[in-house]
């Protein structure tokens, strides 16, 4: 080897440190993330919520960092879901799904993608149930299923309200027929919690689509949505190419779906737990304001009711 072919070599190995990308790991762990105007420091952004300063995106966060900020530090309590046989299929692509699996539990230290929890918003107790989309992005697979089943349940059995913060793609493909049937289990699940009078709120978060969209995500009482936020069933690019028309501004964005009626409200993550602790009150009829008023009409009618005999 001469000279030139040695000083050529140490050139290529110099341009590789360089221009090393940082992997996932290595950003999961830096002090920094990125947004609109770059670098943030993450400490900085949970301080706002985890929300840019700036541009107002609400970044994607844990289950338990959203039961922090709606009940308060750890002022819930979490419940252990029944978790069913992992890899009924026994599929493997690129990797098993038993180390996908493994994988995702030691990256968010929970035993499925789906977290359930009780605590109190105005002195009313709500179960509560969100999803993690850095568990195998929030897909609907058995195990989530029935962490769904075992939160509804809960709140029929205690006689609580239920709030569903919805997250995901969809159900789960290497759990095939076994992850779709979820949806009809999960749609029979709220049906039985609305027999019993319960109110079912839906909170919908970045990103909620597929299966999840088409099922559980769709049919609460009332529909709340964080600002930004993808709701979709299909992809835009699929839309677009089907359809072969132009998509409009912002199109699956949770302000164009408000617009389109099938998010009844947009709130900023600051503002969400006095907003369900608001609409709560009211549909329980545990507003103050709301039983004076009623009082109010009752008294009226009574009154009308002595005039006209």
């Amino acid at each position: 080897m001469n000279w030139i072919t040695k000083i050529i070599k140490a050139g290529e190995k110099i341009k590789k440190a360089i221009h090393k990308r940082a992997t996932k790991e290595d950003l999961a762990k830096s002090d920094w993330t990125s947004c609109c105007k770059g670098p943030i420091l993450k400490k900085d952004l949970e301080e706002n919520l985890w929300v840019c300063p700036d541009c107002n995106k609400h970044h994607r966060i844990s289950p338990k960092q959203r039961f922090d900020i709606l009940f308060g530090k750890n002022n819930y309590e979490i419940f252990k879901t029944p978790i069913p046989k992992d890899d009924p299929l026994n599929w493997t692509d690129s990797k098993s799904y038993k180390d996908r699996l493994k994988s995702a539990r030691k990256k968010t230290g929970m035993d499925c993608g789906m977290m359930v929890v009780c605590g109190s918003i105005n002195n009313i107790k709500i179960t509560a149930v969100a999803s993690d989309f850095d568990f195998l992005g929030a897909s609907m697979a058995a195990a989530e299923g029935e962490a769904f089943l075992y939160a509804i349940q809960h709140a029929i059995e205690n006689k609580t309200p239920f709030l569903c913060i919805s997250a995901g793609g969809g159900m789960r493909m290497m759990e095939s027929l076994i992850s779709l049937s979820q949806m009809t289990r999960t749609t029979l699940a709220i049906n039985e919690l609305k027999n019993n009078n319960l109110p079912y709120l839906v909170c919908l978060t970045d990103p909620t689509a597929g299966g999840i969209t088409a099922s559980y995500a769709m049919l609460g009482d009332i529909h709340l949505a964080e600002p930004g936020a993808l709701i979709a069933f299909a992809g835009a690019r699929v839309i677009q190419g089907t359809v072969k028309e132009e998509l409009p501004e912002n199109f699956q964005r949770s302000e164009y779906v408000e617009k389109t009626g099938f998010v009844d409200l947009i709130v900023e993550r600051r503002d969400l737990s006095e907003k369900i602790g608001t609409l709560l009150s009211i549909l329980l009829k545990k507003n103050s304001n709301v039983s004076s008023e009623e009082n109010e009409t009752s008294k009226n009618s009574q009154s009308l009711t002595k005039v006209a005999s």
